[in-house]
């Protein structure tokens, strides 16, 4: 690990990055030619690229993807500047006094003890500042409908709107599940109405997702652990099987299983 820098020198660092940024829209023809709306697709795999390295752990990997989203910010905002709409120093002057004002306990005379009144100022003030009509209207409509839930639960739960134990919740979801059963039994070989089926299911996903924030357990990470142990497992399946001289799609379903209790024995989750 190199050696920490100090504040003098990360300033003299972030100035070498404006400078860099002027000479590229000046000079580099791919450069010039973005644009706000060019530019937002490829934030949005970068942003995706920071969350692989976060999941792996690989602190050389988050340093690189890290730079590559300040890269973006500092690109919005030199564009920002051409346009004469907002420059760095504008956006970080915002930041700044955005942050003062939703920490009332550092910045002001408000009392906040714990990690739960902070969340609650912070919801408070946020909704204020914005204007919203609703306290639910600051979620963004295009985040992934997971991220979506555990954002609406957290928000609600920012006012004041949450259960108190979490065995309610628990009980909750039970019930969730006994009307999810009941429009779509395994047992009965009743036509399903598909559309009532989903509208159970979302409800069912809806209140695990809330049983999971309420014991401190992301969803969205336990999700994606699970995706990548099942990823891990089936590709030792695929392996195992080669080394044999098989082809997985040519394989019975008790064949592959065989290959498949190896893997969750031999590979590290």
């Amino acid at each position: 690990m190199s050696e920490l820098s100090s504040r003098k020198q990360q300033l003299e660092a972030f100035d070498r990055l404006l400078t860099i940024m002027d000479e590229l829209r000046e000079q580099c023809p791919w450069d010039r030619k973005q644009t706000i709306e060019s530019l937002r697709h490829l934030t949005i795999e970068e942003t995706f690229e920071l969350s692989d390295a976060i999941l792996e752990n690989d602190m050389e990997e988050i340093k690189k993807e890290l730079g590559d989203i300040l890269l973006h910010i500092v690109f919005y905002a030199k564009i920002g500047d051409e346009k004469k709409a907002f420059d760095i120093k504008t956006v970080i002057d915002s930041l700044c006094e955005k942050l003062i004002r939703r920490h009332p306990h550092i910045y002001g005379d408000t009392i906040a003890t714990d990690e739960e009144a902070v969340k609650q100022n912070w919801e408070k003030i946020k909704l204020k500042e914005k204007g919203n009509t609703s306290v639910l209207g600051g979620v963004p409509k295009s985040l992934p409908a997971l991220i979506k839930s555990m954002r609406i639960q957290e928000k609600a739960r920012g006012v004041g709107f949450d259960w108190e134990e979490k065995n309610q919740v628990w009980e909750k979801v039970e019930e969730e599940m006994q009307e999810f059963k009941a429009e779509f039994n395994a047992d009965s070989d009743k036509e399903i109405d598909r559309e009532k089926a989903t509208g159970e299911f979302g409800d069912l996903l809806f209140s695990l997702i809330n049983y999971a924030r309420f014991i401190e357990i992301n969803p969205e990470e336990a999700l994606e652990k699970t995706n990548i142990k099942f990823i891990k497992r089936f590709q030792y399946l695929e392996n195992a099987a080669k080394k044999t001289g098989k082809k997985i799609e040519d394989m019975t379903l008790a064949e592959m299983d065989v290959y498949w209790e190896e893997a969750k024995k031999e590979v590290i989750d």
